[in-house]
């Protein structure tokens, strides 16, 4: 009987951490936040839905994606596509997220506006 309560137990524990994963992001002035408390932010030229990110290489150096690991599930308005590189990234309504390098700590949010193409995201 102890044995199928500590069964009982860990799988419940398990099933926690999954759902856990389903929410990358916070919701913190408005904006969306990663679990580091930085703003996060959309590119515009990524087409909503299509499950590509059209930032890799140098703009993913400056721009790093909100990654996702192969365990992590689609729920609600997330999403999980698969980048260039094979690598999981987060997507939120269809919209790949990313990090700008230049926020120095949470609540930054220098990459707002950039190049009239990179958007803090929003709920």
């Amino acid at each position: 009987m102890k044995l199928l309560t500590a069964s009982v137990l860990a799988l419940a524990m398990l099933g926690g951490c999954a759902s856990m994963s389903s929410a990358p992001a916070k919701v913190a002035d408005g904006v969306l936040t990663g679990p580091n408390g930085m703003t996060l932010y959309t590119f515009d030229k990524d087409t909503a839905g299509s499950g590509k990110s059209t930032c890799n290489g140098p703009c993913a150096t400056n721009w790093p994606p909100l990654m996702a690991t192969d365990a992590d599930k689609a729920s609600g308005d997330y999403s999980v596509i698969t980048r260039d590189d094979g690598k999981k990234q987060w997507a939120m309504k269809g919209k790949p997220l990313y990090y700008w390098v230049k926020d120095m700590k949470p609540g930054d949010k220098t990459g707002d506006g950039f190049n009239k193409v990179w958007q803090v995201a929003k709920p």
